[in-house]
């Protein structure tokens, strides 16, 4: 229903005067329009369209222009992002800071891409770190941590956890976990689980001891699906199953409680979800073929309806007080 018909509507059932509905769509049709998260995106599609360009640019012109006036011309690009961020920024606070240069965010993170372009192509043309490739991962990961707590930067935060899992071997992005890392390797589950798990209780402590609390997010979640999925992984291939049934069950509790803590949806269905898998999977590993069967029949019915009561209560769950009705 357009706001005129409910206007009308209301006028019509004597709820309001003419009067007042004339007030309403007057304030509806002169009210500012928000273009916030379309600048926004226009922005993060700028800085993707600038690094892409430059590095065609680069690429096809690599013998005319000169191997130390490419690394001079990113090094310069570099320092005056992070220049600029620096004298601009507030000063640092362990709460979140809203600084009204908006602008900031968005070179910030332009000063991380080309330092990593920077330092990829040092590597790459002169072989500055020789085989220590973990020292060419660490010092970007470092470097994006302080980045991150000094000028309050969930963006670098996030580039700083990939930077630390990729250290290790692992690839953390929440869409990337399952694909891009070769858990049939036995021997990524536990520094997975490991790392999975110290994300986790840094984002609980940010949290309680109110140091970036804002920050907890991005660590629950990058590290709580990692340390779920590894625990999963652990469990349906390798052993002891035991010791992989209780982790993940441990993860599964913590992140239901802090789901009603937090009152998020997301925090409830990581729980749920890879709970509901773990208990599946252990119940089902236990039992004969033939009693599997059997029980397979009733299990994903009664769980079926199981679902749908959540998904029709979990208001309740998250203890969501429903909207008073005036």
């Amino acid at each position: 229903m357009t706001t005129k018909s409910i206007l009308n509507s209301l006028v019509s059932k004597g709820i309001i005067s003419d009067q007042q509905a004339d007030n309403v769509a007057s304030f509806e049709s002169e009210k500012a329009f928000s273009i916030h998260w379309e600048l926004r995106s226009v922005l993060y599609l700028g800085i993707l369209f600038f690094s892409s360009g430059a590095g065609i640019l680069i690429y096809e012109n690599i013998d005319t222009i000169g191997h130390q006036a490419i690394i001079a011309v990113i090094a310069l690009i570099t320092a005056g992002c992070f220049y600029y961020t620096y004298k601009n920024s507030l000063p640092y606070s362990r709460e979140k800071v809203e600084n009204p240069n908006k602008l900031i965010d968005y070179v910030l993170l332009l000063g991380c891409s080309t330092f990593l372009a920077l330092e990829g192509y040092l590597q790459y043309q002169y072989n500055l770190f020789g085989t220590r490739y973990g020292l060419a991962v660490i010092i970007p990961t470092v470097a994006f941590f302080l980045c991150a707590y000094r000028f309050d930067h969930r963006g670098a935060l996030s580039m700083a956890i990939t930077g630390l899992a990729s250290w290790l071997g692992l690839t953390i992005a929440p869409l990337s976990v399952l694909a891009d890392n070769d858990f049939s390797d036995g021997r990524l589950i536990m520094p997975a689980i490991a790392l999975g798990c110290v994300l986790t209780v840094v984002g609980w402590i940010s949290e309680t001891q109110n140091v970036k609390k804002h920050f907890a997010f991005t660590y629950m979640l990058m590290g709580g699906n990692l340390a779920c999925i590894a625990a999963q992984i652990g469990l349906f291939s390798h052993g002891p199953k035991i010791l992989y049934f209780f982790i993940g069950i441990g993860l599964c509790y913590f992140f239901i409680h802090r789901a009603r803590h937090a009152q998020s949806l997301l925090f409830l269905l990581m729980g749920t979800v890879y709970g509901y898998s773990i208990i599946t999977y252990t119940i089902f590993d236990n039992l004969g073929p033939d009693a599997a069967f059997g029980l397979g029949i009733f299990y994903f019915f009664f769980s079926s309806i199981g679902v749908i009561y959540f998904l029709l209560n979990f208001k309740k769950f998250l203890g969501i007080k429903p909207a008073i009705k005036k």
